[in-house]
This record gives structure tokens, C-alpha cells and sequence, in this order.
């Protein structure tokens, strides 16, 4: 664990010490805070607001040819079969229509499409591995130092190994990014996932890591030079501040007179290992990341429900056959079996939705406090990414007004990344460009 402060190595990277640890560090994020925007969102900056949290949730394969759609305004919205279970959310739901990203047209393959998902970057090929920092991740990075866990990274599904018409199948795998090179580490175990953000001894445990860390750094420190001294020390600092935001995770919340309604888990530990049943293991990670919410243990987590590529098999709802020939099965006639797995992915969205919204904070829910995203890599199993599904759900604290239907099939700006620059604004992140956009949506 500690192989990079040892004296045989005679190197010493900050950076990948810090991702050994297994902890995240504050320091190099409020190092970037003038590049990213102000210190805190604007809502966070009242006195007894409840944060603002962001979830994204992700199915690959696309839906069901015709059956995604929405129409009207409000009460009066009416909302396709596949997203029939978001009825009750209408008037607080965005329906999002015409927009892509570029650079997954290139190798119109579900890898080629999934990787850049959440940053719109360029995609290395050749079994090379570079995307772009996600969407999710930039938010952790800017929010997430106010709780034990920066974000959250689920999933339902082993990630792919190999490599698929020349590009890596890890990113049908990943939709959230750390950096460019490096996928953000994926959960599959909800007893793991629950341990990271509630263990019993978690906070004692970690500080009992960082203790050996700073003894094995006071002896490395003899013998290094003077320069490097002056770095070492500096990096020290930043894990004296770690070892202080645990001493505080799970006692007080940012914000002056806010507390978060749960201070410690409601529910068993969740058992070991993966569920057998598929129903059963979405459901645990959907409660993780309700719970997650409700403790303020993170106000980041994606849900990657399946891989893109995908070969669940779905014998709960009587489907004999595998999401990813299922999909390749839509030619746009009503396939009952299809959209029977289209609507249970939405369901779990739905039952999130539902689950926050139970949730009292002040005059509002933590579904109020929320945004929820769910995305595809494509439209359809055919693999047309030129116009991705997109569904959010939740007022950001506020500002993000529901009950609409923004098409943007036949308009000058047609980027995801706009998209994703106008969310980032519900977090006080005020960029002038991310990904391949540098324009907005006005509208959200």
C-alpha cells in the first residue's frame, strides 16, 4: 500500500499516492476551484439550505423504437410506454429530445458511443485508453469535499474486458471518468458500497491508514532532498486535511444550521456478494444511493444499471433472450418483450424518484434538492446515436423547472456538453466550456 513513499522506489507521485490510499484528497481540488467556478453553489451559500445532489443513471442498448417519447406541458403531459412509471414525476420532469455527441458518431459502435458519454471527448482506438473527465466526476470534484464520500460509482454489471472493432470495451463499461486515462473505480457489491459510506469503524479505520501513511513519509522525508522536502510537506498538509474531514464526516453537514434527516443507516448491511437475482441487486443499489443521499455521505453517485453491449438476461420478467440480441430484435413494431426491460430500467429510476420525494428537507423534498439524469448510449438497439435519450427529474435545489418537453432536433446547438454546462451551473460551476460545447441551453 505505501509502495510509493518507500525508500526502494526512490520516487515519490502525488497523485497516484493519493489514489492508493483509497481516500480522495481535498487539496488538489481546491487548487482548481478558480478554474471551475465559485466556492460553493449559490444555493448553498443560505444559511439551513439542504444541498444540491446529482444522480445519473445509465442502461445501455437504447429503448424500444417509438415508445420513448413525450408530449405536452405539465399535468397535461403525456409520457411514452418505456417511461410510463415517471407518470406521478410530470410536473417535475425535463424531457430532453435531439441531442448527441459528435464524437461518438465516429466508430458507431457501443463502445465508441458509451465512453465519451458524459464528457463528449475524442476516444482513443486501438485498444489505447483516453476519454475526458465525466460530467459526475467534475462535480464531485468541485462539491464533493464537503462529505466522506466525494461520489459514488454503482453498477449491476462485471465490466467488459477486451477490445470490440478497435476500441476498448471498457468503455461500453464506464460512463464515469476521474481523469482522461482512468475510469472511475466501479462498485458491484452493495455490502461494499454500503461499508464505504457507513462501516462502523470506518472513520477509526481510516485515520489508522493515514497514521501509518504520515510514519512512513516522516521516514522517507531524511532521504530526499531539501526541494523535495518542501513537496513532501506540502503533500503532508493535504492529508492532515483528510484526516480532519473524517474526524467530521457523519457529524455536520456544510451548510449553517443544516442537517441531513438520517445520521446513520435505517436499513440492515445489505448481504455478501452480488445478487443472484438481477431485480434484487438494482433495487439494493438503488436504496444505497437514496440512503447515501439522506446522510449526506455523498451528494455524487452514478448507477450504471448495465453495461452497453449488454448480455443480461431478465428471467424475472419471463424474457428468454439477452438484452443485447433483444435490442437488435426492434425494427419498430411492438416487441412486448423489449419494452417489458425498457420499463423495468425506468422503474428503477422511478422508484428513486419516488423514494427522495418521501424525504422532507425544509419546504422541500430531497427529490426538490435532486437532479436525476437517466441517459442511453443510443436511441436503439440499431445504434443511432444522433439523437440520445435523456430524461431529468428533480428542481436542483429550485431552479430547474419541470413539466417540459425541450426538442432540440432541428436547432443550431445540439451538444450534450451544452447540456451539461447548464447543469453544472445548478452547482455554482460556471464554465465557459466543457467537452465540445461552449454554449449553454438557455432553457434549463
Amino acid at each position: 500500500m505505501f509502495g510509493v513513499l518507500s525508500v526502494r522506489n526512490h520516487h515519490f507521485q502525488r497523485r497516484t499516492f493519493l489514489r492508493s490510499l483509497g481516500v480522495t484528497m481535498a487539496l488538489p481540488w481546491m487548487e482548481s476551484l478558480a478554474v471551475w467556478g465559485d466556492d460553493a453553489p449559490t444555493s448553498t451559500k443560505r444559511a439551513n439550505e439542504p444541498p444540491v445532489r446529482l444522480a445519473v443513471l445509465f442502461s445501455g442498448n437504447g429503448f424500444h423504437a417509438g415508445q420513448w417519447w413525450a408530449k405536452g406541458v405539465g399535468k397535461e403531459m403525456t409520457l411514452g410506454p418505456v417511461l410510463e412509471s415517471l407518470t406521478d414525476f410530470r410536473e417535475r420532469l425535463l424531457f430532453i429530445n435531439g441531442l448527441y455527441n459528435a464524437e461518438a458518431l465516429k466508430g458507431n459502435i457501443h463502445s465508441s458511443q458509451t465512453g465519451n458519454l458524459l464528457s463528449g471527448a475524442p476516444l482513443a482506438s486501438g485498444g489505447e485508453i483516453r476519454s475526458g473527465t465525466s460530467f459526475d466526476q467534475l462535480v464531485a470534484q468541485h462539491y464533493g469535499h464537503s462529505t466522506k464520500v466525494p461520489s459514488l460509482v454503482l453498477g449491476c454489471e462485471r465490466s467488459n474486458p477486451g477490445i470490440h472493432k478497435n476500441y476498448s470495451m471498457l468503455y461500453s463499461s464506464h460512463i464515469s471518468w476521474s481523469s482522461p486515462t482512468a475510469p472511475t473505480p466501479l462498485e458491484l457489491y452493495p455490502a461494499l458500497a454500503f461499508d464505504r459510506l457507513f462501516k462502523g469503524e470506518g472513520e477509526r479505520g481510516d485515520r489508522g491508514v493515514l497514521d501509518a501513511v504520515l510514519g512512513e513519509a516522516s521516514r522517507f522525508r531524511g532521504k530526499i532532498s531539501t526541494s523535495d522536502q518542501q513537496k513532501l510537506d506540502e503533500y503532508l498538509n493535504s492529508v492532515r486535511e483528510v484526516e480532519q474531514r473524517l474526524e467530521l464526516a457523519g457529524k455536520q453537514g456544510e451548510f449553517q444550521g443544516w442537517r441531513p434527516t438520517l445520521d446513520k443507516p435505517n436499513v440492515p448491511r445489505p448481504p455478501e456478494g452480488i445478487p443472484q437475482n438481477l431485480a434484487d441487486h438494482m433495487r439494493l443499489m438503488c436504496d444505497i444511493l437514496v440512503l447515501a443521499f439522506q446522510t449526506d455521505a455523498t451528494r455524487v453517485c452514478t448507477l450504471k444499471l448495465n453495461n452497453d453491449h449488454s448480455y443480461l438476461h431478465f428471467p424475472h420478467l419471463n424474457v428468454a433472450v439477452g438484452h443485447h440480441e433483444l435490442s437488435h430484435s426492434d425494427r419498430g413494431k411492438m416487441s412486448p418483450d423489449w419494452l417489458k426491460v425498457n420499463q423495468f430500467f425506468l422503474e428503477q429510476f422511478a422508484y428513486i424518484a419516488r423514494k427522495l420525494d418521501a424525504i422532507q428537507e425544509g419546504e422541500r423534498t430531497a427529490l426538490d434538492n435532486s437532479v436525476l439524469m437517466y441517459l442511453s448510449s443510443m436511441q436503439t438497439g440499431s445504434h443511432d446515436a444522433s439523437n440520445l435519450p435523456c430524461v431529468v427529474v428533480g428542481a436542483g435545489g429550485g431552479p430547474l423547472q419541470g413539466g417540459r418537453v425541450l426538442d432540440y432536433a432541428n436547432g443550431p446547438n445540439r451538444k450534450m456538453c451544452s447540456l451539461y454546462l447548464s447543469l453544472l451551473d445548478k452547482f455554482g460551476i460556471r464554465l465557459k466550456e466543457f467537452g465540445d460545447s461552449k454554449k449553454h441551453l438557455a432553457e434549463v
